[in-house]
């Protein structure tokens, strides 16, 4: 998918701008603001970014995987090439030392993701602080026609840059549980 952002002062135009966007097709799911102004987001029932992807936390945690992922290869590979694993212990304790590896190193990372802002909303921290809004859409490529429609209607709306959306599937899995769960009784 393909996101485009969008930078508006107006949240009764982004509230208008969703609407139509709805109504041609574009899932509530796909569209996202982004604001420190959450109540008012809020007020206006706008699709607002959770406090957890505002942060960068998913990214973090996932570097700090990889990291903890090495650092258990080297644990083990050491205690392998040390030939410490001939000891009547065996690799159990090499074994565990490198989950425990793993995990701090994961925890380390989210916990330092969540302090740092989301990697790519970074580039408009400045705008947010100005209290201006950032509206987000994720879209198909056979949907960009339906958006720029929609954004020519709203003057107010300023393209702010281009990026990799979220991927169609989880997308596609939040409209499917959203509609499983309004029909659940």
């Amino acid at each position: 998918m393909l996101r485009r952002y969008f930078i508006s002062e107006d949240l009764d135009d982004l509230e208008a701008v969703e609407r139509e966007l709805e109504q041609q097709g574009i899932n509530t799911p796909q569209i996202h603001v982004l604001s420190e102004q959450d109540a008012n987001v809020e007020l206006h029932h706008l699709p607002e970014v959770s406090p957890v992807l505002k942060s960068d936390v998913v990214h973090a945690t996932e570097l700090g995987a990889v990291v903890g992922v090495i650092g258990a290869v080297v644990v083990l590979v050491l205690a392998y090439t040390m030939g410490w694993t001939d000891s009547a212990a065996g690799w159990v304790p090499f074994i565990f030392l490198a989950i425990v590896v793993l995990g701090f190193c994961t925890w380390e990372g989210g916990f330092i993701g969540i302090q740092e802002p989301n990697v790519h909303f970074k580039q408009f921290q400045d705008v947010l602080r100005q209290g201006k809004h950032v509206l987000f859409v994720d879209i198909d490529p056979q949907d960009e026609t339906i958006l720029n429609r929609t954004v020519k209607r709203h003057p107010k709306l300023q393209l702010a840059g281009s990026g990799e959306g979220a991927p169609g599937w989880v997308v596609r899995t939040q409209i499917y549980f959203r509609r499983f769960i309004k029909a659940m009784p």
